[in-house]
This record gives structure tokens, C-alpha cells and sequence, in this order.
């Protein structure tokens, strides 16, 4: 009987685990790392409320499959122009359901972005929102096999470079 509830803090504390880790590798911009948070046929999308509520596809960024994430990555890294940042992900108010059959999970969990421009004296909020998630174990660990990240603020204030 105390099984569940005892697998349930488990997957709750394995899933606060992976989330500080991807966010530590975005405030680091360790993007070719980030990559590796996905599943091959891993889903990632940045997306306003208004359009997820209307069942709208269009996002500021959309990446179907591990290598379109990738090549995100490595054109932020490589090709991209924009200024220097840093950035502070913060994520709270997990919620994780437990895995289906098949052996996904689906948590959500609330995050806000600050941006700090080098050539600015303050830091700003940059984006709130809801990671809503599908994950699934690949090699003995969790991956994102879906990422949705649906923001609130009506307006991002700077361009996306860095994803959430």
C-alpha cells in the first residue's frame, strides 16, 4: 500500500531533478546539451496562450523531431546574431500524473523567465508561463518526448533567442 505513494515522490523528485537540470543548461546556454533532454521524435514548441486555447499550431518556435531541436541549437550558436544576456529560469508548481500503459508521464509545471541585457542596468521579466510535458524514459532516464511551452504575457519584450 505504501508503495505508490512512495514511486509517486520518486517521479515527482526525478522530475524536479531534470527540469533544474534543463534549466541550468539554458541559463548556461549550453544549447548542444539541451538537446539532449529530448527523444528523437521529441516535440517542442514555444507558444502564446491565446493561440494554444484556440487550438492554433503557430508558436514562436516549432520543432518537430530531435534534429529540427538541433538544428535550433546549433544555428543559435552558430549563425545567430543578438545581444549578450543572461537569463534565470525558474520553474514551481509541479504537477505530475502517473504514467500511463504505455509508459509516458504527463506533468505541468509553471516557469518564468528574467533577462538580465548586458548593456542594461535592470533585469527584466521576459516570459511566464506553463511547461506542459510528456515524457518518457529513453536509456534508463527521462526525456522530454513533448515539450509545450505556453506563455501568458500578451508580448514577448525582446526577441526569443534563447528557448524556455
Amino acid at each position: 500500500m505504501r508503495d505508490a505513494p512512495i514511486a509517486a515522490l520518486l517521479l515527482r523528485a526525478e522530475i524536479e531533478t531534470f527540469n533544474a537540470r534543463y534549466c541550468a543548461l539554458l541559463d548556461q546556454q549550453d544549447l548542444m546539451a539541451w538537446v539532449d533532454c529530448f527523444t528523437e521524435d521529441a516535440f517542442y514548441t514555444v507558444i502564446s496562450r491565446e493561440n494554444f486555447d484556440r487550438d492554433l499550431p503557430v508558436g514562436l518556435i516549432y520543432c518537430e523531431g530531435r534534429g529540427m531541436i538541433h538544428d535550433r541549437a546549433f544555428a543559435l550558436l552558430k549563425t545567430a546574431m543578438f545581444g549578450p544576456r543572461y537569463l534565470r529560469h525558474m520553474v514551481a508548481n509541479l504537477i505530475v500524473m502517473p504514467a500511463g500503459p504505455d509508459g509516458t508521464i504527463h506533468a505541468r509545471a509553471n516557469y518564468v523567465v528574467f533577462e538580465v541585457l548586458t548593456n542594461r542596468p535592470e533585469a527584466r521579466l521576459h516570459q511566464i508561463g506553463e511547461y506542459r510535458d510528456i515524457f518518457r524514459r529513453a536509456d534508463g532516464d527521462l526525456r522530454l518526448q513533448e515539450r509545450r511551452c505556453v506563455y501568458d504575457n500578451l508580448l514577448v519584450p525582446t526577441a526569443l533567442c534563447i528557448p524556455v
